[in-house]
C-alpha cells in the first residue's frame, strides 16, 4: 500500500512560485516513478510532470516546460514540484500520484497510476 499526502497549495499571483510536496508511505518508494497531474474546473486531469526512481529522468507536459521543476528525495519519501512564473491557467487541483509497476518509463494517463493523494489547490488569479 501507498499512501500520498500533498501539501503546499494556495492563492499566489501571476509571475509567482509555489512548492508542492508529497509525502509518500511504502517500502518501494525509491523504486516508483511518481508525478504530478492536475485538473482545472470542467477540465479532464492531465499529466503535468514525472520523474523516474532514481531521479535522473523527468518528464513535463509542454505547457509548463521551463517553469516547472519536479524533484524527489528518497531519503525522505518526498517528491516536489517547483512552479514558478505561475499563470491563471496553471489554477487547478494539483495531485501526487505514484506507479508502483517498477516500470523504467514515465506514463502519462491517469490510468496508469493506482496510487493517488487528496489534491492541493493550486489558484492564480487572473
Amino acid at each position: 500500500q501507498v499512501q500520498l499526502v500533498e501539501s503546499g497549495g494556495g492563492l499566489v499571483q501571476a509571475g509567482g512560485s509555489l512548492r508542492l510536496s508529497c509525502a509518500a508511505s511504502g517500502r518501494t518508494f525509491s523504486s516508483s516513478v511518481m508525478g504530478w497531474f492536475r485538473q482545472a474546473p470542467g477540465n479532464k486531469r492531465e499529466f503535468v510532470a514525472g520523474v523516474t526512481g532514481s531521479g535522473r529522468s523527468t518528464s513535463y507536459v509542454d505547457s509548463v516546460k521551463g517553469r516547472f521543476t519536479i524533484s524527489r528525495d528518497n531519503a525522505k519519501n518526498m517528491v516536489f514540484l517547483q512552479m514558478n512564473s505561475l499563470k491563471p491557467e496553471d489554477t487547478a487541483v494539483y495531485y501526487c500520484v505514484a506507479d508502483v509497476t517498477l516500470s523504467m518509463f514515465i506514463k502519462k494517463e491517469t490510468t496508469d497510476y493506482e496510487y493517488w493523494g487528496q489534491g492541493t489547490q493550486v489558484t492564480v488569479p487572473a
